[in-house]
Formats: C-alpha cells, structure tokens, sequence
C-alpha cells in the first residue's frame, strides 16, 4: 500500500490529465473563508504545468446529494485557484461534471493549462462509484492522479472507479506525503512512539485503540471518550459523556497495554462544569465527577502528566482534542498538549479533523511536522486499513 508511484514517476508532456484533488473549502457567502487545502494541492497542479500536462482538476464540495446547487457550485475555486497558480483556470460549468462545456474546455487545452470541472457530488453515481460516471471522467483523460487523501477511505467515481479505465493511475505529492508520515509513524516509528487519542466517542475510535496498542510505547487517552475509561475503573463521571455498552471494550484495552507493556494513561482530574456552556460554573473533580457536573476538559494534573510523559518521545501522532477546545475556558487541555508537541525534537502528527482544526486555531499549526488533510481517512490509516483511494492508485 505504501510503494506507490507518485507524479515524478511519470511523463505528462502533452497528456490529459485527471487529478483528483481535495477542494472541500468552506464558504460564506460565495468566498472561501479557510484555502488551506487549495494551497495543499498546488505543489502537485504546478509540477504537472510546468511538465506540460493538460491539468484536469475535480472535486466535491459539500453534500450536494446529486442536485446541482448554485451555493456548493467550485466557481469560487477555480477564482481562488487562477490566483494562487498566476494563471486562468477554465472553469467547466456543466451540471453533469462531464457535459459539453467540460468536453469544449478539454479539446481547446494547450500543454500547461488548467481545467476545473463542477462538483462531482452533483451527480448521484459518484458516492455510489458508478461505472457509467467512472467512464465519463476518465474519457477526458489520459493519466489519473489522485492527491486528495481526505477522500481516499472512500470508493467514489473520481477517486476509485476512474482508475479502472484510465492506463496510468498515480499519486500527488499530497498523497505521497500523507502515507509517508503516517505509514512510516505507524508501521516504522522512531522510539518512543507516543499516540495521543482524544474527541469524544470510544467507539468511534475502536480499532484504532486496538490496533496502536501493538505499536506504541505509550498511548494517552482524553477527550470525552476518557469518561468511559474512567467509568471502567469505577470512577463516578456524573453528567459526563459515557458510553455504556463500551465500558467492557474500555477494561480489555486497559488489560492488553497491561500485557504488552504499553503505558495507558487517562486523566487524573477533570474540568468539570455544570451545563454545557462557556459561562457555566466550573470546579476541578479529581477521584470521580458528581452528579449534576460534567467533564469538559483534562484538569491541570492530568496536563501535567501528559506534557511529561511527552518529553522523550520520538514520534507523536494525535487524534482528537483534549476536551471542548471551542468554548475558551475548556481549551486548556487542548493547548497544553500543543505546547508540549511543539516544544518536541520528535516527529509530531497532527491526525486531521478537529485535531487539525485545533492545533491551527491555537496558533500551533507552524509548529508540527505534519498535519493530515483527512481526519476519517487518518483514522482509517491508524486502524492499519487499506484505504480504497490509495490502493486504486496501483502503478498501471
């Protein structure tokens, strides 16, 4: 899965080519409000330019369900795009993706140009990874390159089904780095590797705990999802997020790090406040959380613990915030982890999602080595799965 030719391994001069690329921006009123993923794609769309491929971008944006919708239309991103790249970016739009405009605009590239087709979710077979649709992108081109990892733990058309009848399928530099970092953290990590695991739901997070629990030397858990941990050792956790039916699964991983010399660490106190709100009442919980209060962030103890069971690590792959990051008095949690990531000659993977989301509105984003662009495809990564858009990608 990790030996994949990327776009250095190919000749595009001349060719067509298809890339799939990751443009789910968010937008406010017709203007991108957040172009980091844009500006993630640009080193693989110049390095086809400058080889002198005919550059055909697609991607979804948002959940159109298979209706064209003016307001999740890619109009703004071929905009954005043509001034990111200082050159224009013909915007195909068709609201079949692979209509006469896209063709049109096809036909008339010159080497280095660039094409943006519509929203690929306007048509209902992508997300069902339909062979008709398939055909239509890959009959624009002649080379698929896929560089959109936040979409690779999915089987769509634009991502997996093209491939079938394309003759070259490749990965951009994206992707490349993506599967770098997290494949060498995972399966070929310096010492001591250290995953930190938070959010809110155990069981969302399942096989991940299950499958780094053979890899790392420690693994610390925070988020909600510490709750059923702490349940799990007969902790009271009050008003707490808790997942019953997950309280068993929470004592045999505690009794596999147990067995495999993996130090697990939970809290050991708790920001606790009595609604769930920024102006509710607070107090420190250490030993258990009374009725009526419930935990919305790791206390300073546990901030403590966790910074300093940090300092020797090597490499650091984080999934999940510490506890409610977005309301100011629960952020602290969140931000001490940072700091002690940023403070660190180690590796540091900042797993996507709103690990991502927290690290960049804090102020850390500068600071790690590496900050995935998909949070449900880095889970997937870290469960050990073979992700679909990766292994499409198979060196034709």
């Amino acid at each position: 899965m990790l030996n994949k030719k990327s776009v250095d391994d190919i000749n595009v001069k001349g060719k067509r080519v298809l890339v799939r690329c990751d443009f789910n921006v968010p937008l406010v009123d017709g203007k991108i409000t957040d172009e980091n993923r844009l500006v993630a794609a640009l080193p693989t769309i110049k390095k086809l330019i400058n080889d002198g491929g005919k550059v055909i971008l697609c991607s979804h944006l948002g959940k159109p369900k298979g209706e064209p919708k003016p307001e999740l239309s890619l109009a703004p991103v071929a905009t954005r795009l043509a001034d990111l790249l200082g050159q224009p970016v013909t915007f195909a739009a068709d609201a079949t993706v692979v209509g006469d405009n896209a063709k049109a605009a096809v036909a008339a590239m010159n080497d280095g140009d660039v094409v943006l087709l519509e929203n690929t979710r306007y048509r209902a077979e992508e997300t069902k990874n339909v062979d008709e649709f398939s055909k239509e992108l890959a009959s624009l081109a002649d080379i698929f390159v896929n560089d959109a990892f936040g979409t690779a733990h999915r089987a769509h058309c634009s991502n997996v089904g093209v491939t079938k009848y394309v003759d070259t399928a490749v990965v951009g530099y994206l992707m490349q780095k993506e599967i770098d970092f997290l494949g060498n953290a995972v399966n070929n990590p310096v010492r001591p590797f250290v995953a930190i695991l938070g959010g809110s739901k155990v069981s969302s997070k399942i096989s991940v705990i299950n499958n780094l629990l053979d890899k790392v030397d420690t693994l610390i858990i925070g988020g909600g999802m510490a709750y059923t941990f702490e349940k799990a050792l007969g902790q009271t956790v009050g008003d707490s997020l808790l997942e019953e039916d997950y309280i068993e699964y929470a004592k045999e991983m505690m009794d596999k790090a147990k067995a495999k010399g993996v130090n697990l660490l939970i809290p050991v106190d708790t920001v606790v406040a009595d609604q769930f709100s920024n102006d509710a009442n607070i107090k420190v919980a250490e030993k258990g959380i009374d009725d009526g209060w419930m935990g919305l962030d790791i206390g300073p103890k546990t901030r403590e613990l966790f910074a300093n069971s940090l300092k020797d690590a090597k490499t650091v792959v984080w999934n999940g915030p510490m506890g409610c990051f977005e309301m100011s008095n629960f952020e602290a949690g969140t931000v001490a982890v940072a700091k002690a990531l940023a403070d660190l000659d180690a590796t540091t993977i900042i797993g996507g999602g709103d690990s991502a989301s927290a690290v960049n509105n804090l102020g850390f984003g500068d600071k790690m080595t590496h900050i995935s662009t998909g949070g449900g495809a880095s889970l997937e990564f870290l469960e050990g799965k073979e992700l679909p858009g990766v292994a499409a990608a198979n060196d034709k």
